[in-house]
This record gives C-alpha cells, sequence and structure tokens, in this order.
C-alpha cells in the first residue's frame, strides 16, 4: 500500500512538473513603420509583445522625429514654433546626433534638411539645380552647432530658416527604442530590424548560435536580393548606408559612384565608396556613423577607424579600374561567418 502511494505521488509530481514547464519558441511581429517595413523575432516561453504595443511606440515615435509628418514635434520646431517641449526620443537622437556631429568634424550634420529639401529630397520632393549662390545662400543656415537643447526641454535655432532632419539616424535609433522595450519585458533574446537597419539582441538559443544576418550588394538590381557576405552578430546594432539601388555611373569614364550632400559645401558629391556598414553597441550610432563615412575618402575613413577601436567597420568602394574592392576592419572580418562577395 506505501508503494503504491510513493507511486501515486511521483505520478502526481511528475504531471505537475510537466504542465509547468513550457516551451521555449520564437514569436514574430512584422509591420510597417516609417515608410517601409519591420521585422521582429525574439525567444520567449510566452507572447510577451504585441504587434498593437509595438505599432503605438513607433507612431509615439513619428510623431516626434518624422518630418513628413505636419503635427509632429520636429515639423513644428521647423516651422518656427520655439515653444515645443521635446521628448525623450528627440533629446536621446539629438544628443547623438551631436556626438556623431563633433566626432566627424560635421561630415553629419541633421541641420543639412534645408539643403535635403532644395535638392528635393525630402518631404516636398521638387527637385531642382541650385546654382552656387543659392547654396551659398543655404549654408548659412547649416550647422548642428546652430540650434541648441534648452534645460526646458524646448530647442532655440540660430536662424528660424534651419531645418532639422533626423532620417539619417533616427531609423537606426528607432530599433533601440524598440530593443530597449523588448528588454523591459523580459526579452533577452531578440533581432528586431525596420527599414533595413537592425539589433541582434543576444543570441539565437533555440538554435544555440549567434544571430546570422546578410550585407546587401550595393550595385544589385531593384528587383533583386543579393548578399555580398554573411555575419554573426550578437548584442550588437548594424546600419548599412550607400544609396543602395542609386549607384550613377558617369558617361563618360564609366566609374560607378554615388551622389550625397556634403553639409560643409551644400554640393551633391560625388564618392567611390558605395556603401558603408557599420556594427556598434548601438543602431542609431551605426546609422549615423555610416551617413559620415559616406561622406569621406576611404583614406580619411581609414584614419577616422584608428581612432574609433569601437567599431566594426566594412565598405564597398570602386577602385581605379572600375571593380567593387572591400575595406574591413579587423574586428568586422571576425563577424564574418560566409563571405559571397566577387569582385565585380
Amino acid at each position: 500500500m506505501k508503494e503504491l502511494k510513493r507511486f501515486c505521488s511521483f505520478l502526481i509530481v511528475a504531471i505537475l512538473f510537466t504542465s509547468c514547464t513550457k516551451t521555449t519558441d520564437f514569436y514574430t511581429i512584422q509591420g510597417e513603420a516609417q515608410g517601409s517595413t519591420y521585422s521582429i523575432k525574439y525567444i520567449s516561453t510566452e507572447e510577451k509583445v504585441t504587434k498593437n504595443q509595438i505599432d503605438s511606440l513607433l507612431t509615439a515615435f513619428d510623431l516626434s522625429l518624422s518630418t513628413y509628418i505636419p503635427d509632429s514635434k520636429i515639423s513644428k520646431i521647423n516651422a518656427g514654433d520655439s515653444t515645443v517641449v521635446v521628448d525623450e526620443f528627440f533629446t536621446e537622437t539629438f544628443q547623438l546626433s551631436n556626438q556623431i556631429y563633433k566626432e566627424t568634424n560635421g561630415l553629419f550634420d541633421p541641420t543639412i534638411g534645408v539643403l535635403v529639401n532644395a535638392y528635393g529630397f525630402g518631404p516636398n520632393k521638387r527637385h531642382q539645380d541650385l546654382a552656387p549662390k543659392q547654396i551659398d545662400s543655404l549654408l548659412q543656415f547649416v550647422g548642428f552647432d546652430k540650434i541648441k537643447l534648452n534645460e526646458n526641454k524646448t530647442i532655440s535655432k540660430k536662424h528660424i530658416q534651419t531645418f532639422i532632419d533626423f532620417n539619417a539616424i533616427a531609423q537606426g535609433y528607432s530599433v533601440d527604442v524598440v530593443v530597449n522595450y523588448l528588454k523591459s519585458k523580459g526579452i533577452e533574446n531578440a533581432i528586431v530590424e525596420i527599414g533595413g537597419e537592425l539589433f541582434a539582441l543576444g543570441k539565437n538559443t533555440i538554435d544555440n548560435k549567434n544571430w546570422v544576418v546578410g550585407i546587401d550588394d550595393p550595385l544589385q538590381k531593384p528587383e533583386e536580393r543579393t548578399l555580398i557576405a554573411k555575419v554573426n552578430l550578437e548584442n550588437l546594432g548594424m546600419a548599412t548606408s550607400g544609396n543602395y539601388r542609386k549607384v550613377m555611373i558617369d558617361e563618360k569614364t564609366g566609374k560607378k559612384f554615388v551622389h550625397i550632400i556634403n553639409p560643409k559645401t551644400g554640393l551633391a558629391q560625388k564618392n567611390n565608396v558605395l556603401s558603408a556598414t557599420v556594427l556598434s553597441k548601438s543602431s542609431g550610432l551605426s546609422d549615423g556613423y555610416a551617413t559620415a563615412f559616406m561622406l569621406m575618402s576611404l583614406e580619411e575613413s581609414k584614419v577616422f577607424l584608428q581612432k574609433h577601436p569601437e567599431l566594426h567597420v566594412m565598405l564597398l568602394y570602386s577602385d581605379s579600374d572600375n571593380k567593387m574592392q572591400q575595406f574591413t576592419t579587423e574586428n568586422f572580418k571576425k563577424l564574418i561567418i560566409q563571405k559571397i562577395y566577387q569582385q565585380i
């Protein structure tokens, strides 16, 4: 009789243990945001975050930083409203931008918006060719040091015409915002991608490996998705800048290049650096630095990277023979698990 009781007790404990054990699985959330798409994959024993929560978070983000929304905080500031009290989204983006602005000696500058709009690349999309005098007249309104984040969370501008445009860093920072939200819900392993910028949080513990992501070929055709490499990521944010699908060819020389506006000269600068992929502790920082590398020559980038060993960088560029070449920092090379790149 005692043995039967022991057996029954063991059986009950086993059933209780089995019923309390939850299966770890992937949970995926996908949607649209910032004129693009987003994808979130996290590992958990239960659903901890919903699509509605993510959509609400990204909507709040856009209402702060999107120049495409007329009543966003940044749009009101650009329109001359000096009473707008900015939120944490704006404050953090401002501070990250100021850091990169100083480190790149002004090559990364969110106040370039007035030139972006003049060339027709902004919300108005009215393209026009600018004469030298027009460029000079607009350059006086460019300079991140001409705007100030006040203690009361308002923004002061030296010139009312200065137009702030955080598009070169905001998408990357929005990834960080989502990652921090996942962390607040107890999620330790996830990968978040918004419009091509991403952050790999923790590991892919289900497959017992790091997160694996691909890097796009800057010369791919619009209808294609071609990769040049795959990399292992753990607790790193990745961003790529390079006018994918906008690589131009000089009619006279056949040389490949991209056009990007230099905030110091106001000119659409030709550069043989076709793309810059940056890995760092923050997707926002990666996004901003990637933009800056597109304005540096290859040699300038190498000098800059000697001072910033914390950055993992891959630069694709067109050499003197019009062949696509690759410069990769040593710490980036260690993350590559598959090199698909071939000389073009």
